[in-house]
């Protein structure tokens, strides 16, 4: 499958856009990373043994250990085998090559600790560099939003065993997450969509937030909490009957400047937090990086080393590039499916020197959009 890169032209006057840099041979931390990228490729499906669908948070294995090997992803089904949304239980393991294997089924009544309404794995999910895997929970009865509860986050080690459970008031409906880590340190970044969404049945309520996590990370024994931070607060979110819920979603850190990224996607832009790693405060809604233009309620989201903001939207099946100024230098198609065309089908992805991996939840594949 092809697909068309174009240059994107902000409507506001704020911007005025370069022209697109020459597509090169090879791809390049300090250009625009979209334009050199014109082919499709289905690496894999994602549906496991169990039947499990919808295929939500992604993440890239960078050391291996246990049953985790360097360069393969992680991916979290948010769906049971009938699409119910927020009842998947499953994560797999995908090389490049397209083989995929299960790393981990959990189990809602066999959990190591509370998890409040059990297990429906979302798009949060991170791997260490230590060898934990954490994923959000955000679970339901019956697969509707009037039994949504608050869920957790779950920790496994690099077997696929969970070892522990992180909960708790402020850890309400885990959407998204991203991670830095450092020798024994780690602190994780969560979008939480539940803060009196269910209540308002529909109703778009100013309660998002997301709050860091700070872990210890010994060597030789399980991470435990050291703290809890809200960051960020009253990001719109409210529940949908397609989507079970909508709010903040994507998070992404800037490796030098200690800026998380946030995909607000129902006033459709990426909005910024600065000092992530150390604030006490919450900056509230953030500012804006961009809004408009080619974002379509901006999902998924990830930042390349150059510093540049990647993310997929859930109102048709469209990647954007932003620059750390905030420009929209370029957009591709990823998703012509459904109606209209890629509507909610794109959640994780992830960028390395392949080119993007991302997975489509319309078609239960994972995909690397490439050269």
């Amino acid at each position: 499958m092809k697909v068309s890169v174009l240059a994107t032209r902000l409507a506001c006057a704020l911007f005025t856009m370069p022209a697109l840099l020459a597509a090169g041979p090879a791809l390049a931390w300090d250009q625009a990373v979209l334009p050199p990228l014109k082919v499709i490729k289905t690496v894999a499906s994602t549906v496991p043994g169990n039947g499990d669908v919808n295929p939500y948070g992604m993440a890239q294995v960078r050391r291996s250990q246990g049953n985790l090997i360097a360069g393969q992803i992680l991916i979290s089904n948010f769906n049971n085998s009938q699409n119910q949304q927020g009842t998947g239980t499953t994560i797999v393991e995908v090389a490049p090559s397209g083989t995929v294997t299960l790393f981990a089924t959990l189990n809602a009544t066999s959990l190591p600790g509370p998890c409040p309404g059990g297990v429906g794995l979302t798009t949060a999910l991170v791997v260490l560099d230590s060898g934990w895997v954490i994923v959000g929970s955000l679970p339901t009865a019956d697969g509707t939003s009037a039994t949504a509860q608050a869920g957790c986050l779950i920790v496994l080690d690099a077997w696929g065993n969970p070892v522990e459970t992180l909960y708790g008031s402020l850890i309400n409906g885990p959407w998204d997450m991203t991670a830095w880590e450092d020798e024994g340190h780690a602190k994780l970044f969560v979008t939480n969509v539940l803060n009196g969404t269910v209540a308002a049945n529909g109703t778009v309520v100013n309660g998002g937030t997301v709050t860091r996590l700070d872990l210890v990370v010994p060597s030789h024994a399980m991470p435990w909490l050291e703290s809890i931070t809200v960051i960020g607060s009253g990001l719109a979110e409210r529940t949908d009957p397609n989507a079970l819920v909508i709010g903040p979603t994507g998070v992404g850190l800037a490796g030098n400047w200690s800026r998380l990224y946030v995909a607000d996607t129902l006033n459709n832009r990426v909005a910024f937090i600065d000092d992530a790693l150390e604030r006490s405060d919450s900056a509230g809604t953030g500012r804006t990086l961009s809004e408009g233009g080619t974002l379509n309620a901006p999902l998924g989201l990830t930042v390349t080393p150059g510093g540049e903001v990647l993310t997929v939207n859930g109102g048709d099946g469209n990647i954007t590039e932003i620059t750390p100024q905030g420009r929209q230098v370029a957009h591709a198609e990823l998703d012509s499916s459904g109606s209209p065309p890629g509507a909610g089908a794109l959640f994780g992805l992830i960028f390395d020197a392949h080119g993007v991996y991302y997975v489509d939840d319309a078609t239960n594949t994972l995909n690397l959009l490439h050269h």
